[in-house]
């Protein structure tokens, strides 16, 4: 067998339908996130900037927040799915061929996004050929084992845990909502009585304390839940602490939350507490 020549290799160079990168944006803008229509000029702007012929797009909006987006372009696609709650957006940058510029797009994105860390977590070469046709002896998966759960609750379940923190920031919300003295002294119980409709404890140590600007502390418990909150009515911004011995869904009490005091828009905190 006659030996390679220098500096190549004896195996054939491979060939990849499509080329996959995942890229993780985290500390956006939260006031971004909550746009559909901004987030879609920014995906747009970048496929425009990485060199890619866009051929149309779709953004939808989840109620209370959220947004799923997709730009198709003539190389294949970008989609993002963004968590205005953690200030988060996961992003996929799909193309076949060569034209596009990665860095580009992922620049674009950060920039457009108002992104504090920008983490490529993936690339990867989707649909393998060879000279039988397609390569299929490297999974994507490579098994079940999987070190992250995608539900609070399971995740409660895998750490052992007792109880669940949860720190809930409204944005934007309803004056009249935060002016109505004897609706936050019951907002604990009807919390609680949606995350546990089996409870009807009523609400203990209740206590508000203002200061001279007008903001005020709201202390209560009822039942398993505890609440401290920080409401600031002329910035139409409330502060939620939530405690809970036993498990809640986190994302039950925020959008409860939000539809109580009519906010706009919200930030969350989960913490798992052993």
């Amino acid at each position: 067998m006659s030996a390679s020549p220098s500096g190549s290799s004896s195996q054939p160079a491979g060939f990849a339908l499509g080329k996959h990168m995942t890229v993780e944006y985290y500390d956006c803008a939260s006031a971004i996130l909550t746009h559909a229509d901004t987030v879609k000029e920014v995906f747009l702007k970048a496929a425009r900037d990485s060199g890619a012929t866009v051929i149309g797009a779709d953004f939808h909006y989840f109620q209370p927040q959220g947004i799923s987006g997709f730009v198709i372009i003539a190389e294949s696609h970008f989609s993002v799915h963004a968590w205005p709650e953690f200030d988060y957006a996961a992003v996929d940058i799909f193309t076949c061929g060569e034209a596009i510029d990665f860095q580009a797009a992922v620049n674009s994105i950060r920039d457009g996004l108002q992104a504090g860390k920008v983490i490529i977590s993936a690339v990867m070469n989707r649909g393998i050929t060879a000279n039988d046709g397609m390569a299929m002896d490297i999974p994507l998966v490579q098994d079940k084992t999987y070190r992250y759960a995608l539900s609070w609750q399971t995740a409660f379940r895998r750490a052992g845990a007792r109880g669940i923190s949860c720190n809930i920031d409204l944005y934007d919300v309803a004056p009249e909502t935060i002016g109505k003295r004897e609706e936050l002294e019951h907002f604990t119980c009807k919390l609680a009585a949606a995350l546990h409709p089996e409870e009807t404890d009523q609400a203990t140590g209740t206590c508000f304390a203002t200061d001279d600007n007008g903001d005020f502390n709201l202390h209560c418990r009822c039942g398993a839940l505890q609440l401290s909150g920080r409401i600031l009515p002329r910035e139409r911004i409330i502060y939620l602490d939530l405690f809970n011995y036993g498990y809640f869904e986190p994302r039950e009490a925020a959008e409860f939350a939000m539809e109580f005091f009519r906010g706009q828009n919200y930030r969350m905190q989960v913490a798992l507490r052993r």
